[in-house]
Formats: C-alpha cells, structure tokens, sequence
C-alpha cells in the first residue's frame, strides 16, 4: 500500500484524506482555502474553519478522496507500546485497531467496535491513525484485516 491516508480531526469531525484518490481537482481549496492550503504542513487545518463549512467543502470532494464524519464524543489514540489503536468513549475502550510491525512493514491484522458503536465511522478512524503512523515511518501498510483492506483499497 503505497498511496498516502491522513486522519485530520477536531473535537467534533473527523476528515479523512486518501492520497491515490486525490486528482487535485482543487474544490477544497476554492471551497474554504483557510482550511484546505497546499504551501502549509499539514495541508488541513481544522481549527481555520467552521465545522459547517468544512463539512461543505469536503462533501463537494468530486473524488472522493475526502470524507468527512462526525465524532460523537469517541476519542481515537495510538498506542504504539501495545501495537494498535483504540477508541475511547470517555475511559472506555470501545474499539481497536491491532497490527504487527517488521523492519519495512505495518500489518494491520483485526479491527473491531462493540456492535452499539458501529456505523459512526469508529473503525474507519481506527485504521487511519495506525497508517498515519506507519506512513509517517516509510512502513508499507499491509492489511491482512478484511476490514482494513475494504477502507484502504
């Protein structure tokens, strides 16, 4: 898995990036050019905007190689040590995301959210924050989770 995937998030949404979709079609940038800017890292900055207009702007993503979910209060973290990450629902694991590591790869091999959380976009989320890291590394991404690979392919 070579293309890049980002996670961008505020405390209320979620945007989700996927570098092979991406034709640069610019809509994001027209859209709402303080969030969206290609000269500055990280491109998407979420704290420049309104949710209400970011949420326009990726929704007109002709790709879509942005995506856009709300958060419902579930905080996502990478803990690297145990080799996942995991969704919190205050201080309750609610989901995770597991994956081994070698010298050149990132395995993700289970995702899963208690049944009452799914269809928030929890383990889509979950996934993202372990490429993000592994990306970040030069790690190829290799998704043996069905899950993982249906979101990343």
């Amino acid at each position: 898995m070579s293309s890049m995937h980002r996670l961008y998030e505020n405390e209320d949404v979620s945007v989700f990036w996927d570098g092979e979709r991406c034709r640069h079609a610019r809509e994001c940038v027209t859209g709402s050019p303080a969030v969206f800017d290609f000269q500055r890292k990280p491109w998407i900055d979420l704290s420049r905007a309104p949710n209400a207009e970011i949420w326009s702007t990726v929704s007109k993503c002709p790709t879509g190689a942005l995506s856009i979910l709300y958060n419902n209060g579930i905080t996502i973290r990478l803990q690297e040590d145990s080799l996942r990450s995991i969704a919190l629902d205050g201080d309750r694991i609610i989901g995770e995301c597991d994956y081994q590591e070698t010298d050149r790869e990132v395995q993700i091999v289970h995702t899963e959210v208690l049944p009452e959380y799914g269809g928030k976009g929890i383990a889509k989320r979950l996934v993202y924050k372990v490429v993000e890291a592994a990306e970040k590394r030069h790690k190829t991404v290799v998704p043996y989770c069905s899950y993982a690979a249906k979101v990343l392919n």
